[in-house]
């Protein structure tokens, strides 16, 4: 089974970003673009690509190391991340999406299942191609800088339960759900069963006995969802 995480490796940790600050400003650099210049999605690719192979690296990350490696120059990196907290925690979220917004009426106990990778193609709507690796590394960065942990929080990882929490709204509207639920203690709990199989127990969601474990909390959950 595919999921949201799959195989583990060792990564240093990344020192704090939370003192580095803003980045300086770029006041009075043109912004016109000559012939031949890449255009900003591409220049904002390579600054995330650079950013993180050095975390990947496990080195610092710096705006001289993320300048040489992405091969941009300082002014066009002012412009696009007021800090390299921002930067970094973009970095960390490559290869996860938003998921779409479910239909009317879809079925809120599959949600729940699909939602962990638990669904009947294996794979969660938010991390088609993000791997345990990248879920480990980016606990590990995160845990050690508060600061790096609230800017993926809030450009990030909130944007991503929208599209669960609305389907649970949708339900409790319809009477499916109870009328006094809390959904954001809902999903928290959901995820909750998923990362302390991963964090806290080191276990692989790959191994059947988790599958079977994470099925029986939702299940346990979904009993008290339900009107």
């Amino acid at each position: 089974m595919t999921s949201v995480v799959q195989a583990d490796a060792g990564v240093a940790a990344l020192p704090s970003a939370a003192g580095v600050g803003a980045l300086p400003s770029d006041a009075g650099v043109a912004r016109r673009r000559g012939p031949g210049r890449p255009r900003d999605e591409d220049i904002d690719g390579q600054i995330v690509a650079a950013t993180l192979g050095i975390i990947d690296a496990g080195e610092e990350v710096t705006v001289a190391r993320v300048v040489q490696r992405s091969g941009v120059s300082r002014a066009a990196l002012y412009r696009r991340w007021p800090s390299l907290t921002t930067l970094i925690a973009t970095a960390l979220d490559v290869g996860r999406e938003v998921p779409p917004e479910y239909p009317e009426g879809a079925d809120l106990h599959e949600i729940l299942l699909s939602g962990l990778g638990l669904g009947a193609d294996g794979v969660a709507p938010s991390a088609p191609g993000y791997s345990e690796e990248r879920f480990r590394q980016r606990i590990r960065l995160v845990m050690a800088d508060r600061a790096l942990q609230k800017a993926y929080w809030e450009s990030h990882v909130s944007r991503r339960r929208v599209p669960m929490e609305n389907a649970l709204r949708a339900g409790m509207a319809r009477g499916e759900l109870r009328a006094d639920l809390d959904i954001a203690a809902c999903f928290d709990a959901i995820a909750g069963a998923a990362y302390y199989q991963l964090v806290v127990r080191g276990d692989r969601v790959t191994d059947p006995a988790v599958v079977a474990r994470l099925r029986a909390a939702i299940e346990v959950i979904w009993r008290g969802m339900v009107a």
